[in-house]
C-alpha cells in the first residue's frame, strides 16, 4: 500500500504544487477571486489522483477486489501525502518569495468591503480582523494548520465518493460438483 500511496499522493501533490507556483506570482493580475477558483479548481483535478490510486490499489495489490474500508483507508493516506506537499509549498513561498502575500490580501479584503459601500464602522472592524489574520498566518505553525485544512474538504470528499465507486467485493465461487 505505501507504494501506491506514496506514488497518487506525490503526483497529486505536484499538480497542486506546481499549480501554486504557477498562478500566485500573477495573483496582482488575475486577481484573488479567480485565484481561488483556479486553486480549487486544480485541487479538485489533482485530487483525481486518489481515485486512480485506489483502483491501481485494486488492480494491483487486491487482485480487482478491495472493501469499501481498505479503499477509503488507500484514498485517506493519498489525501494526506498530497495535501502536506501542499503545504509544504505554500510554507516555502509564503515565507521566502511572497512575505507580502498577507498585506495584499488584507488590502484586497478591506477594498472590496469599501467598494461595496460598506460603513466606516464595518471596514475599520475588518482592517482589525485582517491585522489579527496577519499576525496569526506569520506563526508558520497556525498557518501550516489553516492552508492543510484548504484542500482537506476537497480530498475528503472525493476520498469518500471514490471509496464507493471503487469497493468490489469477492465474488463467492459456487462450488462445482464433481461428477
Amino acid at each position: 500500500m505505501k507504494k501506491t500511496v506514496l506514488v497518487f499522493g506525490l503526483i497529486s501533490g505536484a499538480i497542486m504544487s506546481l499549480m501554486m507556483i504557477a498562478t500566485l506570482p500573477f495573483i496582482d493580475r488575475i486577481g484573488f477571486d479567480k485565484g481561488a477558483i483556479i486553486g480549487y479548481t486544480t485541487m479538485v483535478l489533482s485530487f483525481l489522483l486518489v481515485f486512480f490510486g485506489m483502483r491501481s490499489y485494486r488492480d494491483n495489490v487486491g487482485g480487482g477486489q478491495i472493501s469499501f474500508g481498505r479503499a477509503l483507508a488507500v484514498g485517506l493516506l493519498i489525501t494526506f501525502v498530497s495535501c502536506v506537499c501542499y503545504v509544504v509549498t505554500w510554507e516555502i513561498i509564503y515565507f521566502k518569495l511572497m512575505p507580502d502575500f498577507a498585506d495584499k490580501y488584507s488590502s484586497y479584503m478591506v477594498e472590496q468591503l469599501k467598494a461595496s459601500g460598506a460603513s466606516q464602522e464595518i471596514v475599520r472592524a475588518k482592517i482589525e480582523e485582517m491585522r489579527q489574520f496577519k499576525a496569526m498566518y506569520d506563526n508558520p505553525f497556525i498557518n501550516a494548520a489553516i492552508t492543510f485544512l484548504e484542500p482537506l474538504p476537497i480530498g475528503l470528499i472525493l476520498t469518500f465518493i471514490s471509496a464507493l465507486i471503487v469497493r468490489r467485493k469477492r465474488k463467492d465461487v459456487p462450488e462445482t460438483v464433481m461428477a
